[in-house]
């Protein structure tokens, strides 16, 4: 299926030093998503890192095999906005040694104050320009001049043989080689190293890619036979939203089949979050719950099954919470917005609350027009608990003779209204 390369004993090695910093990540069955699967699904939970993702494993394998080879080297640099950043910066303050981490300025504050508690006095966090490139151009650039060591992502055979570690553990946390393996995808680091790993231990084993539908870049690879930049990314899913997969992941990854390849939607991607949140109490970020997400996609493959999901990332910043539970009602079809000519009359409003369910609840309610003389355009957003409601409050509507239009999935209009 893929480039046969033998990684077990680079990843096995990486295993035994991250647990100089952590114990391995649990690896459990999860009885929720096994009943509703029908299947036997366990969960790799690398949200429970010390850093809350997988990414400090491909540091601290870098960073140490760099400092084998140079032991004088003492500056280290990266560009990241998110996890990668705060692995390399948990990494230099265990080593001991210098880094320079460029961040966006786009950065959450939240990240940023994360990434700078994990480094300690031991790193330094520059914020340079709006956008990601500028970022990693502005730090290529130091990283030459200073002479310092440029820690990559993902495309690395060392952070590589990093991330395999996470395979490396799970296969000896389960009680049986796993049937199934569904792994997200950003850069391709983990999913390279994964699959060579598997690819000697567990033959057999099949494997699943997931990408966030707003930036499926190994589907675009696999497609063309090479890495192409994408020309639009979706950075809602932040953790795996890459405009193109790394070089050296590819050679890894070229002969995945188009089978093997899922997108999944960002709004389904949210509601994924929230029934882990509510159901389990896991807190996952949009990457970390892709994994996850894709089971619905596979439900004929893996029945009856045992199924292993890596839950790559929990860094969840709450102030997203709105956004990720709006998104996700926007999915299940439990909130609509849309514009309707509200006549200008006393007891118009009262009229159309009149046809409102018992369920039915006005969530947002703004004129955008009240400049007519007869009409006004209302902008109104709507939210229920079972997506027939609609179906009967828009019934209702038609039936009064009201003039309405659904804006709830048109991206264009309800970027500018909403």
């Amino acid at each position: 299926m893929t480039q046969s390369v033998d990684i077990t004993g680079p990843a096995r090695e990486a295993a035994q030093l991250v647990r100089k910093l952590f114990e391995p990540t649990p690896c459990a069955r999860n009885d929720h998503l096994s009943q509703k699967y029908d299947a036997d699904i366990w969960l790799k939970r690398e949200d429970l890192t010390p850093v809350r993702s997988y990414k400090i494993r491909g540091a601290v394998n870098a960073m140490s095999r760099a400092r084998a080879q140079d032991p004088k080297l003492d500056l280290f640099v990266c560009a990241s906005a998110g996890n990668h950043a705060q692995g390399v910066a948990f990494a230099c303050r265990h080593f001991g040694v210098k880094g320079v981490i460029f961040m966006p300025v786009t950065t959450p504050k939240q990240k940023i104050e994360k990434t700078k508690i994990f480094g300690g006095d031991n790193i330094e966090v520059r914020m340079v320009g709006d956008y990601f490139d500028d970022t990693l151009a502005s730090a290529k650039t130091f990283c030459d001049d200073a002479s310092g060591y440029f820690l990559a992502p993902f495309d690395d055979v060392d952070v590589i043989a990093g991330q395999a570690s996470v395979a490396v553990e799970f296969m000896d946390q389960m009680t049986d080689a796993p049937d199934v393996v569904i792994l997200p995808v950003g850069g391709g680091g983990l999913s390279a190293g994964v699959v060579q790993y598997l690819a000697k231990v567990s033959p057999s084993t099949e494997i699943y890619f997931v990408e966030p539908s707003g930036g499926p870049s190994l589907a675009a690879a696999v497609t063309a036979g090479k890495p192409v930049t994408l020309t639009s990314v979706d950075s809602f899913v932040d953790g795996a939203a890459v405009a193109q997969i790394g070089a050296i992941p590819f050679s890894a990854l070229k002969q995945v089949e188009q089978r093997q390849l899922l997108t999944a939607p960002e709004n389904r991607i949210c509601a994924t979050m929230i029934e882990m949140l509510n159901i389990e109490g896991i807190v996952l970020e949009p990457a970390g719950a892709l994994a996850i997400d894709a089971l619905q996609d596979l439900k004929e493959v893996i029945r009856g099954r045992r199924v292993l999901c890596v839950a790559s990332g929990g860094n969840f910043d709450f102030e997203r919470l709105p956004e990720v539970k709006e998104r996700a009602q926007k999915y299940l079809e439990l909130k609509k917005y849309f514009i309707l000519r509200m006549p200008q009359r006393p007891g118009a409003l009262r009229d159309f609350l009149d046809l409102l369910g018992d369920t039915d609840d006005v969530a947002r309610f703004e004129y955008l027009k009240k400049s007519a003389r007869n009409f006004g355009s209302v902008l109104i957003g709507i939210e229920t608990d079972h997506p027939k409601n609609f179906e009967r409050l828009f019934h209702k509507m038609d039936q009064a003779g009201l003039v309405y239009k659904d804006i709830t999935n048109d991206q264009a209009l309800s970027e500018f209204v909403l």
